[in-house]
């Protein structure tokens, strides 16, 4: 694929349960980061057995998730991989016909919940180890909005608009060789209604 899907969305109940096992999931966002790599380069990250992240980027690529890239080394003994898309989407509307999607959905939804949280606290316990420009700028906040379903559903798209904008921003900024104080930055939302 010469141009990437930007945001893929996920709409079939087996394509959902490949991303959704924890290793997996680890694999494709450390994939994300990377842009590109071998399966040793991701074992290492993740601590474990190459033939294990081998086996988990096949059953990825299946799934249309990932795909092979161009070798970034002369000497081709390994296969590298990449994102197939710039990234996923998973809607609830796509799931909840049949309760078996439901439950896989949510489960889904959970699995990917745990593993932001776990980003958030490895960000709380290392906070310490990063200069005080990123202290200042990293951020927690929690909004409780009076809105519609229609002005929920328009906040989102503005946010995530937003946040498309200042990822091809440094993505264009990487590329002209900015690299300088440049790192990975996490950006999770959740906006969903609640009663007291």
């Amino acid at each position: 694929m010469t141009d990437k899907e930007r945001g893929r969305r996920i709409t079939d109940v087996g394509t959902m349960k490949a991303l959704a096992h924890p290793l997996r999931m680890r694999l494709y966002r450390n994939l994300m980061l990377a842009r590109v790599a071998t399966a040793s380069q991701l074992a290492e990250l993740v601590d474990e057995a190459v033939s294990l992240v081998s086996y988990h980027l096949r059953k990825l690529a299946e799934h249309g998730l990932i795909e092979e890239a161009e070798p970034q080394r002369a000497d081709g003994r390994e296969r590298w991989w990449r994102p197939a898309s710039d990234g996923v989407s998973i809607h609830d509307e796509d799931f909840r016909e049949a309760p078996e999607a439901a439950a896989a959905h949510t489960a889904a939804s959970r699995l990917f919940a745990e593993q932001r949280t776990d980003m958030y606290r490895r960000w709380l316990d290392e906070r310490t180890h990063w200069g005080p420009e990123w202290n200042q700028a990293a951020q927690s906040s929690e909004s409780a909005l009076r809105l519609t379903a229609d002005e929920l559903d328009e906040l989102n798209r503005e946010m995530l608009a937003l946040v498309h904008r200042y990822d091809e921003h440094g993505r264009a900024a990487e590329a002209a060789g900015d690299l300088e104080g440049r790192e990975n930055v996490a950006v999770h939302t959740y906006t969903f209604p609640f009663r007291a």
